[in-house]
């Protein structure tokens, strides 16, 4: 007999809209049915399944991190395979059932090593691919990036990291105004890997050119990027603008003003917007002292920045956070923050065959959250990794 799961009672966020007194059934892993159930079929569908009431909660996608650096004080440019293993635990216990182990600048014999031993992981299930956040960045742009390793974007040595990554790489992040730019850009297009335009200094017209030739994404918006002007727009007024452009956003309440995301999705909408930790190993962990790459880093009061020149250096965000900040403080409407942290990243990444919406035959990867949007439950592929507490 199959191994039947029932989540009762629950407002459901489907594709269509909210199923209110929804219900989800699980079976064997994967989602059966989810929705609101006929009264005809009610006995039939909770038949000799373990049920749960989820009266008073919300039932969503598990969320979906196409950008994250670590947590749990381990780092997935440096750490061992146990380490990312307990990086990409600590993301799954709020929320983040799939995550994209991104790479910060590094020499590039290293970052090819790390992508051959992370795509093995990647080949388990265990994450969902690699993003490459450099080295091809501009030192204007550079953030918390060594600049002495940066370098310009040769389309041989992109491709050099997407071998590396024995078809695992999904995403490079470039400055595309640099030299071998928009070749690069074309390459990654041809491979089937996200180009990102991201730690740019480039002007409006060089955005739209990347963008021309196959750039999708805007790597964490607004930031390591020149300002929206009046007389030069740069890149975010391209990026924001352009239908073909996913936007990520960072939503932790220090790299963005509330303004500057309420803009993005007034002209990106809710389809083109996804939101992104750009994690790094004190997420889930805690202040203190950290590297970033070869950088030290300070964590306090939740803000990581470099120790010398304090930049901001990733973020200690988990998509809960971010998913209650949108749904509290923003007051998006919860349809638009599902397609932010599950739905519209799961399209990128070529995967929402299998995740991001809560649709028949895909994976029961879901978060429960209460009606104030604190997270009480986790599942993935059927499997508690938080079981609700609803004592």
């Amino acid at each position: 007999m199959a191994d039947r799961t029932v989540l009762a009672g629950a407002r459901v966020v489907l594709p269509t809209g909210v199923a209110e007194n929804g219900r989800v059934i699980v079976e064997d892993g994967r989602i059966a049915d989810a929705g609101t159930p006929r009264a005809e079929d009610r006995g039939a569908a909770t038949a000799g399944a373990s049920s749960v009431d989820l009266s008073g909660h919300w039932v969503v996608p598990g969320f979906v991190d196409m950008h994250n650096h670590g947590g749990g004080g381990a780092s997935f440019t440096s750490g061992t395979v146990d380490d990312v293993l307990q990086g990409v635990h600590t993301h799954r216990l709020h929320g983040t059932t799939t995550v994209v182990a991104s790479f910060v600048t590094g020499d590039m014999d290293f970052l090819a090593r790390r992508a051959g031993l992370l795509s093995e992981l990647a080949e388990q299930g265990e994450i969902a691919g690699l993003h490459f956040e450099g080295p091809f960045i501009s030192p204007c742009r550079k953030g918390a990036h060594d600049e002495t390793l940066l370098r310009d974007p040769d389309p041989a040595e992109v491709r050099k990291l997407i071998d590396a990554g024995r078809g695992q790489a999904k995403m490079v992040t470039l400055a595309t105004e640099l030299p071998g730019g928009i070749d690069s850009v074309r390459l990654l297009a041809e491979h089937g890997v996200i180009a990102a335009i991201g730690h740019t200094d480039a002007t409006y017209e060089q955005t739209v050119q990347a963008i021309d030739a196959g750039a999708t994404v805007a790597t964490h918006l607004y930031n390591a990027m020149p300002a929206l002007g009046h007389r030069t727009p740069g890149p975010i007024a391209a990026l924001l603008e352009d239908e073909r452009i996913t936007v990520e956003l960072i939503n932790d309440g220090t790299h963005l003003h509330p303004a500057a995301l309420e803009l993005a999705f007034h002209h990106a909408g809710r389809d083109r917007v996804a939101f992104i930790t750009d994690a790094m190993d004190a997420a889930g962990f805690g202040d203190g002292l950290y590297s970033l790459g070869p950088l030290a880093v300070e964590v306090k009061d939740g803000v990581a920045r470099l120790v010398e020149g304090g930049s901001i250096a990733g973020s200690t965000l988990t998509l809960d956070r971010a998913f209650k900040r949108a749904a509290t403080i923003d007051r998006l409407p919860v349809e638009s923050v599902v397609r932010a942290v599950s739905a519209n990243p799961a399209r990128l990444l070529g995967i929402d065959d299998k995740v991001g919406s809560l649709e028949p035959g895909k994976d029961a990867d879901l978060v429960v959250l209460d009606e104030e949007f604190e997270l009480r439950g986790v599942m993935r592929k059927g499997v508690w990794v938080v079981k609700p507490d609803l004592a």
